[in-house]
């Protein structure tokens, strides 16, 4: 078996994170802020540990408002509908997930937003003319996908702050927390949406977002939270106000072994092995007759993510998905949660295959995987 999915989730996770997750469940397994006994209070401290580890690891200090969240739709989901009311106005890409879409278009249908979708060029980068020209007097964010995770494209966040200003800056970070560096000072985000379960190691079901002081977002979930139990009001102070009900501990102990299997390999170290992967990937498959990679061709290495899409001619993505998966060589077929991204780069409606490589890829399969492409654009 030769897993090429990372990009979904990955796949196999480090011994770290199975043995957080494991003695979490064994030995715990208790419900954190929800009882005074000890395993209570235990389960409340591997959640605060992972909330520092995981705040420290965005260059950030205050770990109040680093907000754990079901996945990085949820993150999405909570910005966007807790921040935008009726007549602000946001300007989007072309490249984006439907976790920021499909929002957006309800909340155009619901509250009367506005939203203008700025076009990226074919491998993913948006143009930075056409973002300044969008922004408007009334709007309130710009919302942008900073790692693609149909072309891999890694957008400029550094100089898009420069070009929006003082404009809230939403970022969906899904695809490169873990991946490479994502300092919210650096990049000048206001809110960072992203999942734990890809490059962070962590179990499926785990999620977070940042929001950055002088950002208010409503929630848009109420319950109990454990604190302030005398009162039928939601608490309204951080981390409080927007996680309410039982918390995914196990999941959220998974990714603080995760984060510490990424201090002990260091970021820089996995970030070099899946660009070296990647390039050996894009290649292979730009050797093979009748193979077209999307994107990785026009900038440096840094410009771009282990995600590589692509097709067959005269296969459908899902006929070659089918071949290769006889092959034990799993990767993701269609659309990928994002017809925009797919629409932008020309493969909608049937979509492209797509091969992402994680940290524990080896070369070896890359080679094999590609000899496997070859076969299947050779018959």
């Amino acid at each position: 078996m030769i897993y090429l999915d990372n990009a979904a989730t990955s796949f196999p996770k480090p011994p770290e994170t199975i043995e957080y997750l494991n003695n979490f469940v064994t030995n715990i397994g208790g419900n954190p802020g929800r009882s005074g006994h000890t395993l209570s209070l235990e389960a409340a401290r591997i959640i605060f540990g992972a909330r520092e580890k995981l705040t420290s690891f965005i260059g950030m200090q205050d770990s109040e408002r680093l907000i754990f969240t079901q996945n990085g739709t949820e993150s999405l989901n909570i910005a966007l509908l807790g921040f935008l009311k009726t007549g602000d106005h946001v300007v989007t890409t072309s490249i984006e997930h439907n976790s920021v879409m499909r929002p957006l278009e309800f909340l155009r249908r619901d509250r009367g937003i506005t939203y203008t979708t700025v076009a990226c060029c074919s491998e993913g980068f948006v143009d930075l003319d056409r973002l300044k020209q969008a922004v408007r007097v009334n709007t309130k964010a710009v919302v942008i996908n900073h790692g693609s995770n149909v072309t891999g494209a890694v957008q400029p966040l550094a100089e898009i702050r420069k070009i929006i200003g003082e404009t809230c800056l939403i970022v969906d970070a899904c695809q490169t927390m873990g991946s490479i560096p994502v300092d919210l000072k650096t990049v000048g985000g206001d809110i960072l949406c992203f999942s734990c379960h890809k490059s962070l190691f962590a179990i499926q079901g785990v999620g977070a977002l940042y929001v950055r002081e002088g950002i208010d977002l409503a929630p848009i979930k109420f319950g109990g939270t454990g604190s302030r139990s005398e009162s039928i009001e939601h608490p309204m102070f951080l981390p409080d106000k927007y996680e309410c009900g039982t918390p995914n501990t196990p999941g959220i102990a998974s990714l603080l072994g995760g984060l510490t299997f990424i201090e002990k390999e260091g970021l820089a170290n996995i970030s070099e092995k899946k660009q070296a992967l990647r390039a050996r990937l894009v290649d292979g498959l730009g050797q093979i007759p009748g193979v077209r990679v999307y994107g990785h061709l026009s900038r440096g290495p840094g410009s771009y993510l282990a995600i590589v899409s692509f097709n067959i001619d005269g296969k459908l993505s899902s006929d070659a998905g089918y071949e290769l998966n006889r092959r034990s060589l799993f990767v993701r077929i269609g659309l990928h949660c994002s017809p925009v991204a797919h629409q932008t780069i020309g493969t909608f409606p049937t979509g492209a295959l797509r091969a992402s490589p994680g940290y524990f890829t080896e070369e070896a399969d890359i080679d094999i995987f590609v000899e496997a492409v070859r076969d299947i654009a050779r018959k």
